[in-house]
């Protein structure tokens, strides 16, 4: 197979016109020889740091969307299934994406549970992420997020590294606004990415401390903005990464729509590829080709290097894409699962207090940190409740692996004028999150979600529209198209509630996890991010 284009050779920093020769899958010569093609071939995209489970779609699903935009391989870290059934959950992923010709490199989660102040459906402890990382097929340490253990010698965390650094595989960061000496301790611990960053100064320090900086823009969290003018000096140590990319959201774009972002704000196109396409497979040992002769002919097709619409995909000289439609068949699986809690009663969300003042969540629209706040509490017959026209509305985590009691707080900026919202794609341990205008409400859309053994729904007092996620209760079993026209549904009903929320389930999905100041609710109370405990909802 021979392709003509404009050959875009990120090493040397050149782009000539030439011609690809790909023989068994490999690329058997690149010669540079006159032509009137006019498009361009690049490396393939790689989303250096992605949760697949937030596509609400199974690796092989997710696979025939990507390779659409360009995508040929990611950096997965499969830390939310393996919050649900641990290892098992790790060892579905890779078998199911390896059933298609898409590169995944799946991680070692390092922290299943992510804190022990939350309820999680499976550990692995240091002797597990040994028996994960001796595996060929899992690539690295996945995120830190524990940066706390880190800094404070936790035994168990440390040896978690250690079997890195013994099976010379890299570790990912995960370290959000930590600053300073507590940093360079982090760092020294053999941490050297973080895709957390919000701020250009706590990117920048991190970068000249040695890090490599993933910049983030997913459904939920964008630091796009924030970030991208490190780009043109930092390219060599910076990275694009979505994070989690709802389903809706797939369909539409992936890094491909972060290169043109980028080189729209007049950044080298040269220097954006780098970050998009080469530092990844460097950083990580990828086996993902680079455009060079004797790579794996893995490489993308583009119109021009302005719009970066993709024409054509190929992994290993193989055609995954045409135009906009995936080549890659679809997989059988079997679904697995783990939910044993029962249905509740409206009795069970009732919080009984005298408090006159409340410590309240406040979301933030497109950010994963949020903020503590103090709001005066509305109380019927001593029950504390939702306060609509003050948008304080009363929020539940529910324990799906066994039966407890309900833990409640309150949350700001949701929106809803009415009914509920929930989701069992709850950041890290996937318990039941759910938002809504009265008890009564709340109740309704945890047992819908309970009934159908996970999803996410919308529910007001007559109707009740839901998604259902039967694989872990974080994953549909349905084809990509048809469960992101599912969500983009639900979305808009939980807008048609009043949610003025850009991603509404995706900033939910954010309101348990823990290791993300400045407070969140677990299955077990009210959580301060940044002194780690436990903290209470009545504030006076």
């Amino acid at each position: 197979m021979k392709i003509k284009g404009q050959i875009v050779d990120i090493q040397n920093q050149r782009i000539f016109a030439g011609q690809v020769t790909v023989l068994n899958g490999k690329i058997a010569a690149i010669e540079e020889i006159d032509h009137n093609e006019s498009r361009y071939i690049t490396p393939g995209f790689i989303d250096s740091h992605i949760h697949i489970e937030s596509s609400m779609l199974v690796p092989s699903e997710f696979a025939r969307i990507a390779v659409n935009h360009g995508t040929v391989s990611t950096v997965s870290d499969p830390h939310e299934i393996a919050n649900v059934l641990g290892i098992a959950g790790v060892e579905f992923m890779i078998n199911n994406g390896k059933q298609t010709p898409f590169k995944f490199n799946f991680g070692a989660p390092s922290c299943v549970p992510a804190t022990s102040f939350e309820s999680a459906g499976a550990v692995i402890d240091s002797e597990g992420i040994k028996t994960l990382l001796s595996n060929p097929d899992i690539k690295y340490l996945a995120e830190m997020m524990n940066y706390p253990g880190v800094i404070y010698d936790d035994a168990e965390v440390l040896k978690k590294i250690e079997w890195a650094k013994h099976y010379n595989k890299p570790v990912d960061g995960h370290a959000p606004g930590v600053r300073g000496a507590d940093l360079s301790k982090y760092i020294d611990a053999g941490i050297i990415t973080d895709h957390e960053c919000f701020t250009y100064e706590e990117a920048l320090e991190k970068l000249q401390k040695g890090m490599k900086i993933l910049i983030r823009e997913g459904s939920a969290a964008k630091n796009f903005e924030a970030l991208i003018d490190l780009l043109p000096e930092h390219f060599e140590n910076i990275m694009f990464c979505s994070d989690d990319k709802h389903p809706d959201d797939l369909i539409v774009d992936h890094i491909n729509a972060l290169c043109k972002r980028a080189v729209d704000r007049g950044i080298d196109v040269i220097k954006v590829l780098q970050a998009a396409c080469v530092n990844p497979v460097q950083h990580y040992n990828l086996d993902v080709g680079l455009l060079n002769v004797g790579d794996p002919a893995d490489f993308i097709v583009l119109e021009n290097l302005k719009d970066f619409k993709v024409l054509q995909t190929y992994i290993d000289g193989q055609l995954v894409s045409d135009r906009g439609v995936s080549k890659i068949p679809a997989v059988a699986f079997d679904n697995l699962n783990n939910f044993n809690t029962s249905a509740k009663q409206i009795l069970d969300f009732q919080y009984l207090s005298n408090a006159k003042t409340i410590r309240v969540i406040e979301a933030l629209d497109g950010q994963l940190v949020t903020n503590e706040i103090m709001a005066n509490a509305l109380s019927e017959n001593g029950n504390l409740v939702s306060n609509v026209d003050e948008d304080i509305l009363k929020m539940s985590v529910v324990n799906r692996y066994k039966d407890e009691s309900p833990a409640i707080g309150f949350i700001k900026n949701i929106g809803l004028k009415k009914g509920a919202i929930a989701s069992s794609v709850g950041h890290d341990s996937h318990n039941i999150i759910a938002v809504g205008v009265s008890d009564d409400m709340i109740c309704k859309a945890v047992n819908e979600l309970i009934k159908h053994k996970g999803g996410i729904c919308a529910v007001n007092e007559d109707v009740t529209h839901i998604v259902s996620l039967p694989v872990a209760g974080i994953m549909s079993d349905a084809d990509g198209y048809t469960i992101g026209r599912d969500y983009a549904k639900l979305d808009a009903i939980a807008k048609q509630l009043g949610s003025t929320l850009t991603a509404p389930y995706m900033t939910l999905s954010f309101m348990a996890l823990l290791v993300i100041p400045a407070i969140k609710l677990s299955d077990k109370g009210l959580f301060n991010g940044e002194r780690f405990e436990f903290t209470s909802l009545e504030a006076s």
